[in-house]
């Protein structure tokens, strides 16, 4: 009996040497079924561009677009519509073939599309990017116009216009106070030729009641130098409008080298 007593005692003791034992090494702890416990799965690592985009968006923010390049700010816009691809090389691709960063995002969706990685969203990401600036700058127009600032009205034409790949007249009409009534197109033709007919734009400037128009249409040469044929489309607008009390304050031509003013270069 104290022989079998004695043996009990080693029995426990050895299982807390067991434990002990157990416990020191860091062995894994065994479940019920005898099976050791699963590891937690690693958490996925993110594509290397993730960093790279972290830092352009933050260095946006910081330091404004003026402290990135043209295809930097086209990135920017790529991002949201490629949101798993490196596309650092796509937005250089681009500026490349069209020459700027307004030049991408105002290029025809066509054109965009002849781009290898160009899809459906990203020219919708540049339309509505052209679309947020052009009604910025028409915002501004109709703001500012009556303080009589001619760069708002030359900045709101180039943006709507300068990169347009045909030809666009458009006319801008004023009240008295030259606060701006409408903006409105009244034709769009060829790569070098819109045809304007003088007594339709005075009609529809009599039927707004507008006392004053600028005129403004592009060159999608770039080079907004005027031609013989936009000096005298212009004296035949003024010339009909004079008698019944209509002012042409001026005729603009924007491309994406520029813009000409014919008053400015004392042509009408």
């Amino acid at each position: 009996m104290t022989a079998g007593a004695g043996g009990d005692g080693a029995g426990r003791g050895g299982g807390r040497r067991g434990r002990g034992l157990r416990e020191a090494t860091g062995a894994a702890p065994v479940s019920p079924a005898g099976d050791s416990a699963a590891p937690e799965p690693a958490k996925p690592e993110k594509p290397h561009f993730h960093g790279h985009r972290e830092r352009l968006r933050r260095r946006f923010l910081e330091a404004g677009a003026a402290a990135l390049a043209d295809y930097e700010l086209v990135e920017l816009i790529l991002f949201n519509a490629i949101p798993q691809r490196d596309v650092k090389p796509l937005a250089k691709a681009l500026v490349a073939k069209f020459g700027s960063f307004a030049e991408t995002i105002t290029a025809a969706p066509e054109r965009l599309a002849e781009v290898d990685g160009v899809k459906e969203r990203a020219i919708t990401e540049f339309k509505i990017v052209e679309a947020a600036a052009q009604r910025l700058a028409k915002g501004a127009v109709k703001k500012r116009l009556p303080m009589g600032s001619w760069s708002e009205v030359v900045d709101y034409c180039r943006a709507a216009m300068a990169f347009e790949p045909r030809e666009i007249f458009r006319i801008l009409f004023l009240d008295k106070k030259n606060g701006l009534i409408a903006d409105e197109i009244q034709g769009a033709g060829t790569v070098d030729h819109t045809p304007v007919y003088p007594r339709e734009v005075i009609r529809r400037a009599l039927e707004l009641s507008a006392t004053a128009i600028i005129l403004v249409h592009n060159h999608p040469s770039g080079d907004p130098t005027p031609s013989t044929q936009d000096v005298k489309m212009t004296l035949d607008i003024i010339a009909i409008a004079k008698p019944l009390g209509l002012t042409v304050h001026d005729h603009i031509i924007v491309g994406r080298d520029g813009h000409a003013s014919l008053k400015g270069m004392r042509l009408v």
